[in-house]
């Protein structure tokens, strides 16, 4: 197998995703290691009953992005409500023949008041490892709902 390494690989490792996929956007399948996930691929806009890349990725960041604003609640001894709620919007865009992904991540954060919930949102955007992944590469856009 050949390697191929854009940085340097350090710190503790707490979880590792195994996903093995065949077959692409276009029909394929994906399924975990664990089989914990086990799902059909189509290309975004078609009649297919798969998922997509772009759908995945967004819940995932926005999970992830829950997460970090629970752990910045905790230190500013607030509380993350337990309806709160992103809808996180993940464009595939194309610019002549090149492709390329832009995001929204619209968060709702009912009983904060604005100026905190901002501060969560900004204190996640800073931890969270899908934005840190993104940050300089994809245009984002962090919106309290």
């Amino acid at each position: 197998m050949e390697n191929s390494s854009t940085g340097t690989l350090n710190g503790k490792v707490i979880y590792t995703a195994k996903e093995h996929t065949t077959g692409g956007r276009d029909g394929g399948k994906s399924q975990s290691s664990d089989g914990r996930l086990d799902i059909a691929l189509s290309i975004p806009g078609t009649a297919g009953t798969g998922t997509n890349p772009e759908q995945l990725f967004a819940a995932g960041w926005s999970a992830c992005f829950i997460g970090a604003m629970k752990i910045a609640a905790s230190k500013m001894k607030v509380r993350v409500p337990e309806d709160a709620a992103i809808n996180a919007e993940v464009d595939l865009c194309l610019d002549g023949e090149a492709y390329y992904l832009q995001a929204r991540l619209n968060i709702s954060l009912p009983g904060i008041e604005p100026e905190v919930a901002r501060k969560l949102a900004d204190a996640a955007h800073q931890t969270c490892p899908y934005s840190k992944a993104t940050r300089g590469n994809i245009a984002v856009e962090i919106n309290l709902i």
